[in-house]
């Protein structure tokens, strides 16, 4: 009896291991799951702050996920090299594409081939208002239109009577979409100043405008490309003080003059987020079929000097 129950024991003790070591064998041979791949392009050229923390944040993400991210954009605002860009993007059939959608005309066709193709597309900061038209799953960003009309809307609170809105990329629909949100917004007391994304450029259209239209005491550029030369024209001549300055998105130089009173207010629209939201909906609709029912606004919010200390420091990490 008591060699039975060895013999019981052994079997069951062998029969355990033989099992286990089964289970190891199988789950040695399961394949792991390849990580998703994920290409985003912008039109962000490189000199501009804003789309290098757009990246961080995609960055961070895909680091959170497991995802593979591929950053693309071209080296100067050319449509025709970004719709270069993203067609190879969508030739590479990546799990995913998120783009920020300027030109509808330039990078509609591009966008539906993707669709078609089976690849989901999430568009950032440009072109909300048309991307679903062309089959994109959903936008995360603003309304330009809106967040140019309370641009205005703030000035006039400031007692600006006459406006300008410095446009550094005429041809991108949302810097389109502020100026004539801004316009409105003045009931027509404004108008648009196209300039290039050259500082020295920008300046010079600035002041020349300025000089030549001595009723206009409000100014608003679409971004730090043109805010920065247009702070540093202020500073120059000496003229923070005789005029209202507004710009869109944030920087370390912009936080900087709004923190010294150099610059009124900064419109917001956390662009940090606009490379972080989509890549993890996008990781969830791969792995899981989920995604949110709606577009996301991530603006548009206003930093004033109030409240530019508070966002400083995440701007050093890279944050905002």
């Amino acid at each position: 009896m008591a060699r039975l129950s060895q013999w019981l024991l052994a079997s069951a003790a062998t029969t355990a291991l033989m099992a286990g070591a089964a289970q190891a064998q199988a789950q040695a041979q399961e394949p792991e799951q390849e990580a998703s791949r994920f290409v985003m392009v912008t039109h962000g050229v490189p000199s501009d702050p804003f789309w290098s923390v757009v990246k961080n944040g995609a960055e961070a993400a895909a680091d959170l996920v497991g995802a593979e991210l591929e950053y693309r954009a071209p080296s100067t605002f050319d449509m025709a090299k970004m719709q270069q860009l993203v067609q190879a993007a969508v030739a590479s059939q990546p799990d995913g594409l998120i783009l920020s959608f300027t030109d509808e005309n330039a990078l509609g066709g591009a966008v539906q081939n993707a669709v078609d193709n089976g690849i989901p597309v999430i568009t950032i900061n440009s072109g909300g208002d048309v991307a679903r038209d062309y089959g994109a799953r959903l936008h995360i960003g603003q309304s330009e239109y809106e967040a140019g009309k309370q641009a205005a809307e703030r000035m006039q609170e400031l007692g600006v009577e006459k406006g300008v809105c410095v446009n550094h990329e005429q041809g991108n629909q949302g810097l389109d979409q502020r100026c004539d949100g801004f316009v409105e917004g003045f009931d027509g007391n404004a108008e648009q100043l196209a300039t290039t994304y050259d500082p020295t450029n920008i300046r010079n259209a600035i002041v020349a405008y300025l000089n030549e239209n001595s009723d206009v005491r409000g100014v608003l550029t679409l971004g730090a490309l043109a805010a920065d030369p247009m702070i540093r024209a202020m500073r120059e001549q000496g003229a923070t003080d005789m005029f209202t300055l507004g710009t869109f998105d944030l920087s370390p130089g912009i936080l900087e003059a709004l923190d010294a009173g150099e610059l009124d207010f900064a419109i917001d629209q956390q662009q940090y987020m606009q490379g972080y939201l989509p890549v993890m909906f996008l990781d969830q609709f791969v792995k899981n079929g989920l995604l949110p029912a709606g577009d996301v606004a991530t603006g548009p919010g206003f930093v004033t000097q109030e409240n530019a200390a508070q966002v400083i420091e995440l701007s050093s990490q890279g944050i905002r």
